[in-house]
């Protein structure tokens, strides 16, 4: 396992320097959260790993979440129970705790995502949800065009979905999910048809894997993504997605029954 932050996080990003404002460009969307709560069926007690902000959890179901990053659990909403200080790994509670276990976003974050997911299937009599992206497509993508190393890192950081549904074992399905043209959820994919949300330095700083790239790099990345939308060279070859209502990219949701 990582050697954990002084603010806590286990993962190979540090939210404690880049998760500050991390709430305020990752909003849950209503329309991906019915998925997840579609997936979860009739769960009433459910466990959220890598629980962040708190994205995705319903006030309707009983959520204990676990996250280990302190500015992360400092950017839960009131409404929300406080999330417990604790890793993927090593969760602290017993077998068959929780009716239904999930994660959005954060099984690449982990130090060993077989451990952790084995410790979800561990606590959870029902369904366990994982909410990624499916590395074998995240280069589809436009941004590829312009920020090649940080979709190259994304493709690295996310575990295979065939190991994800190897590990979990069980009745395994996995539905694409169509991310929606106002996505409020401000992950890469979600700018598709937005491309300009991208040029805000605080959007790129919430997705995670633009840390990993240097700064000057980024900083190219950008300059050409603003000459493109200025000479309307993007436009060209993808203004077709300011129209289209919906985008199915790499983001699945994985669905694991024992």
């Amino acid at each position: 396992m990582r050697q954990r932050t002084t603010d806590g996080s286990a993962g190979d990003a540090d939210y404690g320097s880049i998760g500050t404002n991390y709430a305020v460009y990752r909003r849950p969307d209503p329309r991906i959260a019915e998925a997840i709560s579609r997936a979860l069926g009739q769960a009433r007690t459910v466990l959220n790993v890598g629980a962040g902000a708190g994205s995705y959890e319903s006030v309707a179901r009983q959520v204990t979440a676990v996250e280990p990053a302190a500015a992360m659990r400092a950017q839960r909403p009131a409404d929300l129970p406080e999330a417990i200080d604790a890793v993927a790994e090593d969760v602290p509670f017993a077998d068959n705790t929780f009716d239904a276990a999930m994660t959005t976003f954060s099984v690449h974050q982990w130090s060993d995502v077989a451990a952790g997911l084995r410790e979800m299937r561990r606590v959870a009599t029902g369904p366990v949800l994982v909410l990624t992206c499916d590395p074998q497509r995240v280069r589809d993508f436009w941004l590829h065009e312009y920020a090649p190393l940080v979709l190259d890192t994304e493709a690295r950081r996310y575990p295979a979905i065939e190991d994800i549904t190897r590990i979990l074992g069980g009745t395994v399905t996995v539905e694409p999910v169509p991310i929606p043209l106002d996505c409020t959820d401000g992950f890469n994919e979600a700018y598709y048809g937005r491309p300009e949300r991208l040029l805000d330095p605080g959007a790129r700083q919430a997705c995670s894997a633009w840390s990993f790239v240097a700064e000057a790099t980024r900083a190219h990345y950008v300059d050409q993504l603003r000459a493109d939308l200025d000479s309307g060279a993007w436009d060209q070859r993808h203004g077709h997605l300011r129209r289209q209502p919906e985008f199915t990219g790499s983001l699945v949701l994985v669905r694991a029954l024992p």
